[in-house]
């Protein structure tokens, strides 16, 4: 898979810096690694309740073709990484400071 490059500039107009759109572009990723890897799950699970279990023991259990078809769509998909940043860069992400909290009062 080639490497595409970015234009800096471009990610700095984004956010405040460059920093600060990396951290957002972190997030980000990591949620949508989050939902890929729940979606994932939940379709293997399906699959693997309509496959039944060897009679014998020393059977081995037999890999399902759909299981296999469902992980090499997975793959096909863009990465996590790739997705953040196209959706960053479409003004699709919003993002927000985190409001601190006021210091507790002091007990009398």
């Amino acid at each position: 898979m080639p490497i595409k490059p970015l234009d800096i500039e471009d990610l700095t107009g984004r956010a405040e810096n460059i920093y600060e759109a990396i951290i957002i572009l972190l997030k980000r990723a990591r949620q949508i690694n989050e939902e890929l890897k729940i979606e994932f799950k939940q379709r293997i699970e399906l699959l693997q309740s309509r496959v039944f279990e060897p009679e014998e023991e020393t059977e081995q259990p037999q890999t399902n073709p759909d299981q296999i078809l469902v992980a090499q769509e997975f793959e096909q998909r863009p990465k996590p990484t790739e997705t953040a940043i196209q959706e960053l860069m479409e003004g699709k992400l919003a993002y927000r400071y985190k409001e601190e909290e006021p210091p507790p009062a002091p007990m009398a």
